[in-house]
């Protein structure tokens, strides 16, 4: 199924992956998605619908992005578990929003969204690492 923010998705991940390394772009994009949704519902809080609506998408367009840019070719169990997970945050965040109960369930996906992007951290400052010589 095609979305219609597939390819600005595709455009936010290609010119953030250019610019710094892979790992460095998937930080920041989730960085992205996390400072969208806190804008969703400032938002919402000051009763401009629209403007949250607009940032919730863009949360959603990043996220969008970042499952779209998965290798699922190899079959790796942890591609398909990124795959998943952001596929659920989508849904949470689509589902959540004009909810009365939106702001716990907005906390608790920036919450996922941070471990997620504290995960990708730990991995980047691993691949920094240059081996120890023998």
């Amino acid at each position: 199924m095609a979305y219609p923010n597939t390819h600005l998705a595709t455009q936010l991940y290609q010119r953030a992956a250019v610019t710094v390394p892979p790992l460095q772009a998937v930080i920041m994009l989730i960085d992205g998605a996390i400072l969208s949704l806190r804008r969703s519902m400032l938002a919402v809080e000051q009763r401009r619908f629209e403007d949250g609506h607009a940032h919730l998408m863009r949360s959603v367009t990043i996220l969008r992005g970042l499952s779209h840019h998965l290798d699922l070719s190899r079959g790796s169990a942890v591609g398909e578990r990124l795959f998943s997970a952001y596929h659920a945050l989508i849904m949470a965040s689509l589902t959540s929003y004009g909810r009365p109960d939106a702001q716990s369930r907005y906390d608790r996906i920036i919450a996922g969204l941070t471990e997620l992007r504290d995960a990708w951290r730990a991995v980047a400052a691993g691949t920094d690492r240059t081996p120890p010589r023998r």
